[in-house]
Formats: C-alpha cells, structure tokens, sequence
C-alpha cells in the first residue's frame, strides 16, 4: 500500500509538472531555437559596441521576443512570423548599421529565414559554416564588415538565394567552383575584398542580372561564358589579363554596362562589344589594348551612351565610327598613341549635330599624337556647351587660350617626330 501511494504522488507531481510546462511552451510566442540563436548572437557581441541607441540595446529575454517585437523589450532588428502551430519563427534578421563589433560564430539554426542582413557594421571572423542551415534564405547580406578567411562552399547549398553582398570585407581565396548551383541568383556582389584565382564558370546562373568582383586580386582571362541574363558587369581593378574575345560576348544581349577599368586585358577591342543591342557604357580605360577594332559598315545601330577607353596602348589613326554612332555622347581615348588629323565628323558631331544624333557632350582626347590643324567647327564650340580636351598631342596651332588647349601645353615638335613617321 505505501508503495502505491508513493507512485501515485509521483503521478500527480508528473502531471502538475507536464501541465506547468505546456502552459510555458503554449504561452511562449518564438520557437525556442529562434529565442536561441538570438542570445547567441548578442553574448557574441562586444558589450561596448551595444549602444543605447541600437536594436540590440533594448533586447530582453526576460520576454518573448517574437511576442513583443516593436516594444521597448524588442524595438527592431528582427520580424516574426506564426509558420507552424501558432509558434512564431524568425523569418528576417536585419541589424541596423550601429556599429557592432563581434563575430557571427552562433548555430545558425534558422529554417525559416529568408533575410539575413547584418550590412554596416564591425562583425569579424569567418563565415559561419552553419549558414548552410539556412534553407529558406533568398538574401545574404554581409557587406561593410571585416570578416575574414575564405568564402565557404556551403553556402553553396542555399538553393533559394536570390541576393548575395559579400562586398568590402577581407575575404580571400577563390570564389567556389559550387557557386554555379547558386541557379536563383540574381545579384552578386563581392568588390572590394582579397579574393583571388581564376574566375570560376558562372555560366550556369541564368537568373543573374547584377556582378560586381571589382577590386580584388583575380588573375587569368575574362570568363569565355557568362550568363546572357547579365544586365551589368564589374570587374574592375583586378589582373584579369590576355583578349577579350567577341565569342564571350555575343549572347550578352541585355547587358547595359561593362566595367573593365584597371585590369591586364590586351589585344584589339572587338567592335561586337559595340553591337550588343542592350549595352549603354563600356569603361576599358588602365589596360593594354592595342588595337580598336573598325565595324565592316558604316551603318551603325549602336545604342552605347558612353565610352572610356583612356590609358592603353591603342595606336593608328582615330576611327571615325565613334562619330557616327548616334547615341554616343561621351568618348574618351585620352593617353594613348593615335596619330594623324581629327576627323571632321568629331567636330561637327559635338557643335553641328544631325537631327535624331546625340551630340558628344564629353570628347576627350588629349595624351596623344594627334597632329594638324584643329577642325574648324570646333573654333565655333562656346565654353560650358561641351567638355573637349586636346592637350599635349601634337596639334598645330592649339594655344592655351582656347578652352580646350587649356591645362597642359602640346608636345614637343622633337619627340612628335620621334614617336610619328606621319610628321615629316
């Protein structure tokens, strides 16, 4: 008898307890993992850079987070929504940009997140392993921070993801050949950084519109394949080197900007850069070109706006396309080696433009071996209608008192001479 007793004040206590805890569990708002990764995240913190003005300041787990977000307990940071059974998950965690110093190192447990932005702040160390954990996420942004080591490949695994910003940080290494799973892509940006190699085939992310690698350490040729979904290419500052080959282009029809600036690349400029129906500005300037490549017709469709390929090494005479194609209202081929006279069709589209033809509003020129006289209609050009520079060419007759003369002084007769056999 008394050990039935015992057992059945046993029971009563089990069941006082069981009900206790399933009114805690039933009055708690967030799933416990989500409350979790929350407190993880904040005891990663330096205390110092919590300050009262943030999000994080006011984060008191003596409540529920989830049930009273956009309290003073909670007053932002993160949303909430009930997914499963009435429980709330966390489905954005957005950090405002205060200043937060400490590493990501938590168990990022998350199933339901779709955005994770802690952009603008102090946070260092590497990328968490566990972000592949984030099954749901359709945006990762990371940028401004000072994380370190390489790109995982896990994250590989995020199948979801539509927006990547792994931008200025310290990242290096190579970007990973499983990128190319990343198939719902649509914006890549990882400028400024340390990442190095040779650029993996992303050929197969036929969603992506937006890619910025641009100042980073990455070496071989420009990519033979790209996604024809690119809207807009940056690669600047890199050591990207060898041609630019017109087969890598050709299937880029909804590219608008191409951004080569300050890379190896060398070689001719193929004129099919030019033939892309959708591309508006191409920047080439700071390489090694050798050679600007001429269309086979003078009937030109270009709807480029805006050309820059300054600081290479093109030479022969100036082509006389870029004056005829009708969108073009900036062309810069400052220091380089082109010889002979300006063409007319440069003058007359800068002041005397045909009907339906964009005139150059910036034409830049100086830094060559330009020779003879100024054209005519631009003695005509009025100050502040349009930027023109002919400085230190060869030019007869071009002194600092014209507008466009002005800020450096024509070169010497004895090293046109050298440099020109067109110069007698």
């Amino acid at each position: 008898m008394l050990s039935l007793t015992l057992t059945s004040s046993h029971f009563h206590l089990l069941l006082t307890l069981s009900l206790f805890l399933t009114s805690f569990v039933t009055d708690s708002a967030t799933h416990w993992t989500d409350t979790q990764l929350l407190k993880e995240l904040k005891n990663n913190l330096n205390p110092a850079s919590i300050t009262p003005a943030s999000c994080i300041f006011s984060w008191d787990f003596s409540y529920d987070p989830c049930d009273n977000l956009f309290t003073d307990k909670f007053t932002c940071g993160f949303r909430c929504d009930a997914v499963v059974s009435g429980t709330s998950r966390l489905t954005e965690l957005t950090l405002d940009p205060a200043g937060y110093s400490g590493t990501l190192s938590a168990t990022w447990n998350l199933p339901y997140l779709q955005t994770l932005d802690v952009s603008n702040n102090f946070f260092s160390g590497p990328i968490p392993d566990s972000f592949s954990n984030l099954t749901r996420l359709t945006r990762l942004g990371l940028s401004k921070n000072s994380l370190t080591g390489t790109i995982p490949s896990s994250l590989s695994s995020l199948s979801n993801l539509q927006e990547l910003y792994l931008d200025n940080n310290n990242l290096q290494g190579p970007i990973p050949v499983t990128f190319n799973r990343l198939t719902n892509l649509k914006r890549l940006e990882m400028q400024s950084n340390k990442l190095n190699g040779v650029l993996p085939s992303l050929s197969s992310l036929n969603n992506l519109y937006y890619l910025d690698l641009s100042f980073n350490l990455f070496t071989g040729g420009f990519p033979s394949a790209l996604p024809e979904s690119l809207v807009q290419i940056s690669m600047r500052n890199n050591s990207l080197s060898g041609a630019l080959e017109p087969e890598s282009l050709r299937n880029l029809n909804y590219l608008e900007v191409m951004d080569l600036t300050a890379n190896r690349l060398s070689g001719v400029v193929p004129f099919a850069l030019f033939e892309l129906p959708s591309l508006q500005q191409v920047a080439l300037s700071f390489n090694e070109f050798s050679h600007l490549e001429a269309p086979y017709a003078l009937e030109m469709q270009s709807g480029v706006i805006a050309v820059d390929l300054s600081n290479n090494e093109l030479g022969g005479f100036l082509p006389l396309f870029p004056a005829l194609m009708p969108r073009l209202s900036s062309l810069s081929l400052e220091n380089n080696k082109f010889v002979g006279m300006i063409p007319t069709q440069y003058a007359l589209k800068t002041v005397f433009p045909e009907a339906g033809i964009a005139p150059f509003e910036r034409l830049l020129l100086g830094g060559n071996y330009l020779f003879g006289a100024i054209p005519s209609p631009l003695m005509a050009l009025q100050p502040g209608s349009a930027m023109v520079r002919l400085v230190d060419n060869c030019l007869y007759r071009c002194p600092i008192s014209f507008f466009f003369c002005q800020g450096a002084q024509q070169k010497s007769f004895e090293e046109c001479k050298r440099f020109s056999r067109f110069i007698p």
